[in-house]
């Protein structure tokens, strides 16, 4: 949040799903959020970036994907390594557009049995090259190289022309692209993809690339997620973190003077998600109201942040929030 709308250190923010018009079902909750305090972007930024906008940190400037490692494993990667996730380029008239593959769309299996194929195609014996931890895939090398900034759910729609790195400092980078997507190519889990009618994977999204900066103490509330790009900035920082613990009762109950929670990001229906969403709502409205918390700063994924206090309810001339793009993957 900007200056001016500093979060009070007995402030609770959370991480909800997508908002868009339709989206919040239930009535009350409409006319709650309406008075709220929107801050619209429609500049793309990873969800770290806004955390840690909201909770008034040092920006993560590069090594996002190191953090995510970081927060998978518990252990501090100390060489460069680089985010290298499973998507789909689809071919348009002019250009291209990069399409996420969403968890339920491939199995981990696949993703492992892709990077032991380009492992042995590209990095051979190599210490370094191609590694998957579950359904995280990444790139180890001993020289950096330019990356994406952004990861592929961020930048999801978009031209990836229009993003990867590009002229003379990134041919590495492009040299690398290339040949991990011929290799895709002839991959048999991609022509078994083919015959079952799914979407290949026939390109690697690398981003984030980096080194872990050395673990310092930073001031953060208890962080409640399973978000590893968030948990690995926790534990750079010597801070507290747990896995979401199932409700936002559970996270007032551990630390009642405020916290981070990143409810799950579950792909569903266009009316399941609106459930979730409202159900999540319900939840905060109720949680400010009989909890020591002195506000809310709810963060929507690809979506505005929401500052909620107390004495907001007394706005009674405002009864119909802002309207919205539809920006929810459902």
């Amino acid at each position: 949040m900007r200056s001016g709308s500093a979060i009070h250190q007995s402030d609770a923010i959370i991480v909800l799903p997508a908002i868009a018009d339709g989206f919040v079902t239930d009535r009350r909750v409409r006319t709650w959020l309406a008075r709220a305090d929107f801050e619209m972007t429609s500049a793309p930024q990873e969800m770290l970036s806004r955390v840690v906008e909201a909770v008034a940190q040092p920006a993560c400037r590069d090594g996002m994907a190191a953090l995510r490692f970081w927060g998978q494993t518990g252990e501090r990667p100390t060489a460069w390594v680089a985010a290298a996730d499973p998507v789909h380029f689809e071919a348009q008239l002019d250009h291209l557009r990069l399409q996420c593959l969403w968890p339920g769309e491939w199995r981990d299996e696949e993703l492992q049995q892709l990077f032991e194929e380009l492992q042995a195609a590209l990095a051979g014996n190599d210490d370094n090259g191609f590694v998957c931890l579950r359904s995280c895939g990444y790139f180890r090398d001993n020289a950096s190289m330019p990356t994406a900034v952004f990861s592929p759910e961020t930048m999801d729609g978009c031209n990836p022309l229009d993003i990867l790195p590009a002229g003379v400092a990134a041919a590495r980078f492009q040299s690398l692209l290339s040949e991990i997507q011929m290799t895709l190519h002839q991959s048999v889990v991609n022509q078994r993809r083919e015959d079952q009618n799914q979407r290949t994977i026939n390109s690697l999204w690398i981003w984030g690339g980096g080194v872990a900066a050395e673990k310092i103490s930073r001031d953060l509330p208890h962080l409640f997620a399973d978000d590893a790009v968030l948990r690995g900035y926790w534990l750079s920082s010597s801070a507290e973190t747990a896995s979401w613990p199932g409700s936002l009762d559970d996270c007032v109950a551990q630390a009642p003077h405020g916290f981070v929670a990143v409810t799950p990001n579950q792909g569903a229906t266009a009316d399941e998600h609106a459930a979730v969403l409202t159900a999540y709502l319900r939840d905060s409205q109720r949680v400010l109201k009989d909890s020591d918390l002195r506000g809310l700063t709810l963060l929507f994924r690809r979506g505005p942040a929401v500052r909620i206090q107390p004495r907001q309810i007394f706005r009674v001339w405002r009864r119909e929030m802002p309207n919205f793009q539809s920006s929810a993957s459902a």
